[in-house]
């Protein structure tokens, strides 16, 4: 089932309560041998096991059954935002996340320094995560270099983190459904921009990036690792309905990386500045601004990381680094917490998947189950089942006593 915002804004209510929103980034995964356990249940993680024995486990389905979600789609879908409905490119969240003051005019993608051979394929899809130093001067290069004057448009490359950077392309009549460059795997060349809503504007918009695609790969071939780009997730702001106002919470996002900042501060919550970059390190801001919101969402990134590096075993050791802040967050006396994945990111299939995510809700008011420990076998009995991530916050809600009596 599909959250419908209309049925929750009208029962929506105030009090007093706390919910935390704790997401592993591609947490769930697989076997790497038969018979063998998944990146979750190998791990040690005492305190979540006891947090699924006090609360209710399931599975999430971040999209459609079978289909294998992005990041940002994701991620929606945890926030109660249906991601076919509102599918946001993947560039609109990495501009926000990096404060990018993105205009109504504006086209915005996010780009991947990536490396190639002598005969255009595709060897490192992401020019073996260059520094982030190298980044800014990458962007620096493309900036000085590239231009869309002669054609009316204005253009920004802005470094993000490592490999990854945004293109924002500014001026009038921008529009379309645009295909991405990448392809997706090595050996393969990357791919023209084209568009598919069928429109002068989609094709003249698919066109001019192309143009910039091609003056930009010119610009780097003499790099020795980041001597291509590709373009992702190219979109416009689409202006979505509101999470604090949906829910009447004041919300606030604890992240690492600036596409979760950004597709948080798409639906409205405040994004937190912090230092540091561990899960310590995020319960330390937590801590701090405690006091301030209602709803908190923290984000954990190296487990999805981990997964795409078919690292089996970092993963396991992040997983278990996320554990032992556990007993941190509780201290705090949250009333409701979720601990979960955006989706799976098997260290065995190095990518993301479409298998379910196991979730399991926590609070006094949550009605225990029978299951013993949290991993995905396990979360295959809970009471939940396996149901709609945008289901997630509504749950939380109810647990939460943040929502109203339907009808007399």
């Amino acid at each position: 089932m599909i959250t419908d915002h209309g049925v929750y804004k009208h029962l929506a209510q105030k009090n007093a309560s706390k919910i935390v929103l704790l997401v592993m980034d591609g947490l769930g995964g697989l076997p790497m041998h038969v018979n063998g356990l998944t990146e979750l249940e190998t791990a040690n993680t005492p305190n979540l096991d006891r947090m699924a024995r006090e609360g209710t486990n399931g599975r999430s389905l971040p999209i459609r059954p079978g289909v294998t979600p992005g990041s940002g789609p994701a991620h929606l879908s945890m926030f109660s935002y249906d991601p076919v409905r509102y599918d946001i490119g993947r560039g609109v969240l990495e501009a926000l996340g990096i404060g990018f003051d993105l205009g109504p005019d504006d086209l915005a993608a996010r780009g991947n320094f990536a490396t190639v051979d002598e005969n255009g394929l595709v060897t490192d899809r992401r020019a073996g995560r260059i520094s982030t130093e190298e980044c800014v001067r990458l962007c620096e290069k493309l900036q000085a270099n590239t231009s869309l004057a002669d054609e009316g448009y204005e253009i920004f490359i802005e470094p993000v983190k490592e490999h990854r950077f945004v293109l924002v392309i500014r001026g009038e009549g921008l529009g379309g459904e645009l295909t991405e460059t990448d392809p997706l795997v090595t050996g393969k060349a990357p791919l023209p921009v084209e568009d598919e809503s069928g429109t002068a504007e989609g094709a003249h918009t698919a066109a001019l990036v192309n143009k910039w695609v091609a003056q930009a790969r010119a610009v780097l071939a003499d790099e020795p690792r980041a001597n291509s780009l590709n373009l992702r997730g190219l979109a416009k702001d689409p202006g979505l309905p509101q999470f604090t106002d949906i829910y009447q919470m004041r919300a606030a996002a604890i992240a690492v990386y600036p596409m979760y900042k950004g597709v948080a501060q798409l639906v409205g919550m405040d994004v937190i500045d912090f230092e540091g970059d561990r899960p310590k390190h995020e319960i330390a801001a937590l801590s701090r601004v405690w006091e301030d919101y209602d709803f908190f969402f923290i984000h954990i990134k190296k487990t999805d990381s981990y997964g795409e590096d078919g690292n089996f075993d970092a993963k396991v050791h992040e997983i278990e680094a996320v554990d032992q802040i556990i007993p941190d967050l509780l201290a705090l006396d949250p009333t409701v917490v979720i601990v979960t994945g955006d989706h799976s990111t098997p260290a065995k299939l190095r990518s993301h998947s479409y298998h379910p995510v196991p979730t399991l809700f926590w609070g006094e008011d949550v009605m225990p189950d029978n299951v013993s420990a949290f991993g995905e076998r396990a979360s295959e009995t809970g009471a939940m089942g396996v149901f709609h991530a945008t289901g997630m916050i509504p749950w939380a809600l109810g647990y939460a006593g943040r929502l109203a009596r339907f009808g007399a």
